[in-house]
């Protein structure tokens, strides 16, 4: 990099020149996650620009979830983000397994339970009926990755309870011993802030943004069978998707 490529003469501010010059730079791994990338001073100099101009660079890339800034030690580069998009229906385990990554889970908690209100309505029990519920710590490459728990009819998949899942896939279990496949889902998406425990169970700061979601998987013959509730760490996914005009053909959004 070098001085030479802001060009002052142009009408696009400089800051937003350094910030599309740092992210070509990001992009081709110039700099490695969570590596420490050069002081305000050192790419005023480097850029021939003021430190205002490289704050303003830095806080925009920050705000793309690019860069951290951590007040009095610098700016770092983040790691990369997991996007989610159009695609097949899949399991936490093959959604990480597709990005090379070594999946695990950590039980935190498994019971079963009475279903009551919107529960009992998504999965079509009458209420009280007894459903399987699974609350996971999800791990990728031996990081946190999110939390979810999942609640299953103890009708349609008897015998959860003793599997252990720690070791075990879900999707794996409930096609091989039940004969349960997901074919399609309904999913939400909406932005949450991490309470104390969550945070601590995800190794972020209390108070950090996340991505929670709820997904209602069906059968092939419509029949609701889980319904997977997920918080999941807001510096670690993202959402991409594709848009189309009305009455095109577009791919469905799933989380595994």
């Amino acid at each position: 990099m070098s001085a030479g490529q802001l060009d002052k003469d142009l009408p696009v501010p400089l800051y937003h020149q350094l910030k599309t010059v740092l992210m070509e730079q990001l992009k081709h791994g110039q700099w490695k996650p969570n590596e420490q990338m050069p002081t305000e001073d050192e790419l005023g100099i480097q850029f021939g620009v003021s430190k205002a101009t490289v704050r303003q660079a830095l806080r925009d890339l920050a705000q793309a979830g690019l860069v951290r800034r951590e007040q009095g030690r610098g700016t770092f580069v983040t790691e990369h983000k997991v996007q989610f998009g159009p695609r097949h229906l899949t399991s936490f385990t093959e959604e990480m397994r597709d990005f090379g990554l070594q999946s695990e889970s950590r039980v935190l908690s498994q019971a079963v339970e009475v279903a009551t209100g919107d529960l009992a309505n998504q999965l079509r029990l009458s209420q009280g009926a007894k459903v399987f519920r699974l609350y996971r710590l999800r791990l990728a490459g031996g990081e946190p990755m999110g939390l979810q728990t999942v609640f299953i009819p103890c009708d349609l998949a008897p015998g959860l309870f003793e599997v252990d899942f720690g070791t075990a896939s879900l999707y794996e279990t409930l096609e091989r011993k039940h004969g349960l496949v997901p074919d399609h889902a309904a999913q939400t998406h909406y932005a949450v802030i991490l309470n104390r425990e969550e945070a601590g169970l995800l190794d972020v700061a209390e108070g950090s943004p996340a991505l929670a979601g709820e997904r209602l998987t069906f059968t092939r013959s419509g029949r609701p069978f889980e319904v997977t509730r997920s918080l999941m760490r807001g510096d670690r996914y993202q959402i991409q998707l594709r848009l189309v005009r009305s009455g095109s053909r577009s791919g469905h959004l799933t989380q595994g």
